[in-house]
């Protein structure tokens, strides 16, 4: 009597051990799919995040146009730091700046000032909501600095 013909419990021996095999098979490909589907998930959380994220670059890169805006720029820095547009008189030619740089600074020059401090988060477009809130345990918030007087620079001797 040979393998294959032989009997366990009743039936032959191949076919318990084709049943075996296909109890396996179905075990397995349950298994292959209960964790593709899990990926599936992963995979769509992944996406979900990618798109949210892309819509935060969009908002972020819009709030820096608006902040960048040559506009606001300018009389940010002319309310607080003093500064504008350099005037024609002022301009120095190559050679005259290549003397200025050699020649030491008179003792009598007035030094520069110090430029004002940076205005608090109270005082920009960019605060926010938490930031407008004022704590009560704080002293009292310091008003904004007034822009400096339009009084017009001293003329350069030439």
């Amino acid at each position: 009597m040979n393998l294959l013909e032989r009997r366990l419990l009743g039936f032959r021996t191949l076919d318990v051990g084709l049943a075996v095999f296909l109890v396996a098979l179905i075990l397995g490909v349950y298994l292959a799919k209960t964790l593709a589907g899990g990926e599936r998930g992963q995979i769509a959380t992944a996406e979900r995040r990618i798109v949210e994220e892309r819509q935060r670059i969009v908002l972020l890169e819009a709030e820096v146009a608006h902040l960048e805006r040559p506009e606001r720029l300018t009389t940010l820095a002319r309310a607080y730091a003093g500064l504008g547009p350099v005037a024609a008189a002022r301009e120095i030619t190559p050679q005259g700046l290549a003397d200025a740089l050699q020649s030491p600074q008179p003792p009598g020059a007035p030094a520069i000032a110090a430029a004002p401090a940076p205005p608090s988060a109270l005082e920009t477009e960019t605060a926010t909501v938490a930031e407008d809130i004022p704590d009560p345990a704080a002293p009292a918030a310091v008003a904004a600095p007034s822009p400096p007087s339009s009084a017009k620079p001293p003329e350069p001797k030439p």
